[in-house]
């Protein structure tokens, strides 16, 4: 018998979104797997609609809108105590290939030093080109990044091969793992939360896989960007100031005194770049919420 996949999706007030991707896991060829939705304090009746929509989908509530770590939490936390072989955290704006899980399960099996594995993957408005081929962290400029952004896959992306880290869009891994590992953060709402449970992962001594025969499609920038064009542009300054702050946080966390230098150095570059375009285009409120956001990362800690 397979072994037991649970998938976590998260639905905050979009149930067209998270209808489409419950569909297109309708699709998938493996066998034994359980759809968890949380429905993250939605205002809109999406939660209700998907629990009656799909029967078979196990559907749970928080009380009000916890972030992408809380509502993944409540899941995970349900996962484990199901106890299911495998947890997969899944965006609920993807879409997946039918034989997405048999690769990444299959290896996991074959290789019990792995703790998390991920899929390769694509932009959904145009399914030639990366979103994520593999991601990695530079530990002398405290920066996380992936390769093959916006790119058509080379070779080097269609290889298996060990990463640093592994993105909350489609990561995989072992019920066992997680209960020691712990959790996400919750305090750190989105951003950056994935980067630290990928790496207190890799610090109990597990391998991160990049897997490139399982696929999934991503239609990205669903939680960070409005609609419409406003004063502050897409983004809003909620968004940078999560951004910036869990970046110090992850940094104060992991960056070893050797690295200090070149990574505090890199990190006040970046972070008065970002202020001068936001003085340029005359958006005050994301300065004033840059402000904040570096005085917060600094004073507090994950």
């Amino acid at each position: 018998m397979q072994p037991s996949v649970a998938i976590v999706l998260v639905n905050w007030n979009s149930y067209a979104v998270t209808q489409d991707c419950i569909q297109s896991l309708y699709d998938a060829t493996y066998s034994n797997f359980t759809i968890i939705v949380v429905d993250n304090g939605s205002t809109d009746g999406s939660g209700i609609a998907l629990e009656k929509e799909h029967p078979t989908a196990t559907v749970l509530y928080n009380e009000k809108n916890t972030g992408f770590t809380g509502g993944n939490n409540t899941g995970l936390a349900y996962a484990i105590k199901q106890g299911f072989d495998y947890i997969m955290m899944l965006n609920n704006d993807t879409f997946v290939e039918p034989n997405f899980l048999e690769p990444l399960v299959n290896y996991m099996e074959a290789n019990p030093n792995t703790g998390i594995i991920q899929p390769r993957i694509h932009f959904n408005h145009d399914r030639t080109l990366l979103w994520d081929g593999g991601s990695y962290f530079s530990k002398w400029l405290g920066y996380a990044y992936t390769k093959g952004y916006n790119k058509k896959p080379t070779q080097e992306f269609l290889t298996i091969k060990e990463v640093d880290w592994i993105t909350g869009c489609g990561f995989l891994t072992r019920n066992k793992v997680l209960k020691e590992s712990g959790l996400l953060i919750e305090k750190m709402f989105i951003y950056s939360e994935d980067v630290d449970l990928s790496f207190r992962i890799k610090a109990m001594g597990y391998t991160l896989i990049y897997h490139p025969d399982s696929v999934i499609y991503h239609i990205a920038g669903m939680s960070n960007k409005s609609l419409v064009k406003g004063k502050e542009g897409y983004v809003t300054p909620f968004v940078h100031y999560l951004n910036i702050r869990n970046k110090i946080w992850l940094l104060k966390k992991y960056t070893n005194w050797y690295h200090a230098p070149t990574v505090i150095l890199t990190s006040v570059a970046y972070n008065l770049s970002l202020m001068g375009y936001f003085i340029v285009r005359g958006r005050f409120k994301k300065l004033k919420t840059a402000f904040k956001a570096i005085k917060d990362g600094l004073s507090d800690s994950i």
